[in-house]
């Protein structure tokens, strides 16, 4: 099955490089086929015959042996991202696919702490919930919302890693290949 894997904080300035090439062998040598990235940031589209779970678990530690950094990893299916797609929330809104994020929860977060959260919070920011998902529309830009990716994690309580709407239907694509 084609599955997508989403890795947090790499190649960002000097810390945490990854190059792409060595990723796309390194997920060759742990056994995933057609293995493509997208970008520099830690995309990468290949088929596995586990699943999504255990495919984390499984490049997360190839990644910590390979490159000696311990980097989250979240991946969904194919049919999971584009159920994410498909759910597009705030498309109503969400003019520039480069303010609209799509930030990608480890897990579900529990549903009291969701429910204590006020969406109005986070204006002028949308925010909108999905299973594993949080959906944020940044009018004012992506640099200038006011929560960033690491209150999530500690407000939920699971490694969260965000793309924009552009990369989110660019790995759907490049899943779909």
């Amino acid at each position: 099955m084609r599955q997508v894997a989403l890795l947090r904080g790499i190649n960002l300035g000097k810390h945490n490089r990854i190059p792409m090439a060595g990723l796309r062998e390194l997920l060759a040598r742990l056994g995933f086929d057609e293995a493509g990235t997208h970008l520099q940031s830690g995309n990468a589209v290949f088929s596995a015959d586990i699943s999504a779970a255990e495919s984390e678990r499984v490049i997360s530690a190839g990644i910590a042996e390979e490159f000696g950094l311990d980097v989250p990893v979240v991946v969904r299916t194919r049919d999971e991202l584009a159920a994410v797609v498909a759910a597009d929330p705030l498309a109503e809104i969400a003019a520039v696919p480069a303010q609209y994020l799509v930030i990608f929860l480890s897990a579900r977060p529990d549903p009291a702490v969701l429910a204590e959260l006020d969406p109005a919070a986070f204006a002028p920011d949308e925010v909108r919930f999905g299973e594993r998902e949080v959906y944020v529309w940044c009018p004012e830009g992506v640099r200038n919302s006011r929560v960033p990716q690491s209150w999530w994690e500690r407000r939920l309580g699971v490694r969260a890693t965000a793309r924009n709407w552009t990369t989110v239907t660019r790995l759907l694509e490049l899943a779909n290949s």
